[in-house]
């Protein structure tokens, strides 16, 4: 499962059974939901082995204060899911790229922010899979 965490949404994706491809899965709304919760039900759900969670890099490489947020959540993500693999992906330019692809396909990303925020984690989620193939 990709995830891509922000202040006030967590976009996720999934992989098919094989783990090839990454599809977009849901969008958490973090005013109206707990994303701890929802993880895990969706954990739970769809037989996720493991997470991969985007990575904040500053552009030197080096990680700055949302990369200590998304290393919190992830410590959370693991009081709750204790036996679950979590692995980071520097996801720079993934929201960019997501909504590149969006307006290609005719989609108005400003308009959708959920649906980017979904667009988002399946970049996340295609670049480590993109990196274990090579």
């Amino acid at each position: 499962m990709g995830i891509d965490y922000g202040d006030a949404r967590i976009g996720v994706a999934a992989t098919d059974p094989l783990g090839i491809l990454a599809h977009p899965v849901e969008t958490i709304q973090l005013a109206t939901t707990d994303p701890i919760d929802r993880l895990a039900a969706l954990v739970q759900q769809r037989g996720i082995v493991r997470i991969i969670l985007g990575l904040p890099l500053n552009l030197d490489g080096e990680e700055g204060p949302a990369a200590a947020k998304v290393r919190r959540f992830a410590d959370r993500l693991l009081e709750r899911l204790p036996d679950m693999p979590i692995e980071f992906i520097d996801e720079s330019h993934s929201t960019v790229d997501a909504a590149a692809k969006l307006r290609a396909a005719g989609r108005n990303a400003k308009r959708q922010k959920s649906l980017i925020d979904q667009a988002a984690a399946v970049e996340i989620l295609t670049r480590w899979l993109d990196s274990r193939s090579s």
